[in-house]
């Protein structure tokens, strides 16, 4: 009986271990969906903002002929520093250093604040608002859409940061870091996209 219990026993943790595999396997399936289907939407944005520039005479709203840029550059700066913030917090907890995770991923968190709080700091400051012509409703539904993600992205952060103070959390894997560090990246590139789209291309 010992000897069968036993061979039992290496069964059942076989087809544990294939089953936590399938379901990790799923996850990153699952995932990479989420964000190609984020892609398209971002797409069709970035293709009907091209579009409307390109057809419409009177692009900016009366009185506009171009928008200020230093404040989003320096925005943009932050936010594009923090994908590498954010991955030096995925290296520490690779390491199992997790006082050098938390402290890494508070500082992405900082930035992404500082983001939005930039963002709405020049929402405030324009002359425009959504309801001027097809500039103002673009504008405002690009940079809002994305600040959206980027405040996604923090309450993620916030989520990973407090699953690292229950013991033994990370011990078997972290999914959930790795999907919110690329969902971070991703954000991040989408904005570079913006940035060029709305303040490089004048």
């Amino acid at each position: 009986m010992t000897a069968e219990r036993a061979i039992a026993q290496d069964v059942e943790a076989n087809v544990r271990q294939h089953q936590e595999h399938d379901a990790a396997g799923n996850s990153k399936f699952g995932f990479i969906v989420f964000l190609l289907s984020e892609s398209v939407i971002f797409l069709s944005f970035f293709i009907g903002y091209i579009v409307y520039k390109t057809t419409t005479p009177d692009w900016y709203p009366p009185g506009i002929t171009s928008l200020e840029t230093r404040e989003p550059l320096i925005n943009t700066i932050v936010l594009v520093s923090s994908s590498f913030v954010i991955y030096m917090a995925e290296r520490y907890l690779h390491a199992k250093k997790l006082w050098g995770f938390r402290l890494f991923l508070l500082a992405t968190m900082a930035m992404g604040s500082y983001f939005l709080f930039g963002q709405a700091r020049e929402w405030s400051s324009l002359p425009f608002t959504y309801q001027s012509g097809l500039f103002g409703g673009t504008f405002f539904l690009l940079t809002g859409f994305h600040g959206l993600h980027v405040l996604t992205g923090i309450l993620l952060q916030t989520l990973m940061l407090g699953r690292s103070f229950i013991p033994g959390n990370y011990d078997n894997g972290f999914f959930g870091v790795e999907a919110t560090s690329l969902f971070w990246h991703f954000v991040d590139v989408i904005w570079i996209v913006l940035y060029t789209l709305i303040y490089v291309w004048q």
